[in-house]
């Protein structure tokens, strides 16, 4: 009985050890896996596939002189659309005449500048590089936004702003799609990284 016990123990590091092993690759394979999923779905790689073309994080040049930070910038049927992100959870109160708009998150409460002049200084900087092709601006928030007294003007949310990009349809009144293509040409030529 005793030389039994002592051959089961002599194992018990080994199975432990074996254990341990298969528990780190485990962990190694589901955090590939959660990096991946999340790069898939990362904010810039939704925008990239509901829309011609993307810009990131990018400079160009400022009406007043110097350069604009662009975060995102879209290449749509219709024309340029210019977003800028704001990942924000609670509820939101804003307006366009208003200078601070307010998150109230449970019982934490906090102001942010109003995000729409700077949106408005984005889309003159890129209207001045691309005056022939539709101009337009959003001021995109993340799902944990609420805005339960309804939305200020070019204010929208994620995953409202996807699906009408993924739904949009030709028509008629869009621009032709050279003259599109070349203003997107001139504002990629335009656009420095921000990061160098």
């Amino acid at each position: 009985m005793a030389e039994g016990g002592l051959a089961a123990t002599g194992r018990l590091p080994l199975l432990v050890g074996l254990g341990l092993l298969g528990m780190a690759a485990l962990a190694g394979a589901a955090t590939w896996w959660h990096v991946r999923r999340k790069r898939a779905g990362s904010v810039p790689a939704r925008l990239a596939r509901v829309s011609q073309a993307l810009l990131s994080g990018v400079l160009i040049p400022h009406v007043e002189g110097g350069h604009i930070h662009l975060q995102h910038v879209l290449l749509t049927r219709q024309g340029i659309l210019v977003v800028d992100l704001r990942d924000i959870v609670g509820h939101v109160f804003g307006s366009e005449s208003m200078q601070e708009w307010t998150v109230l998150d449970r019982s934490h409460r906090s102001t942010f500048s109003n995000p729409l002049p700077a949106l408005y200084d984005r889309m003159a900087a890129v209207r001045r590089l691309v005056p022939e092709v539709p101009v337009r601006g959003l001021v995109v928030f993340t799902p944990g936004a609420d805005f339960s007294k309804g939305y200020p003007p070019n204010v929208a949310m994620l995953d409202g702003l996807l699906e009408e990009l993924g739904s949009m349809a030709e028509s008629h009144d869009d621009p032709p799609a050279d003259l599109l293509e070349g203003a997107w040409g001139r504002l990629a030529r335009e656009a420095v990284s921000a990061g160098r």
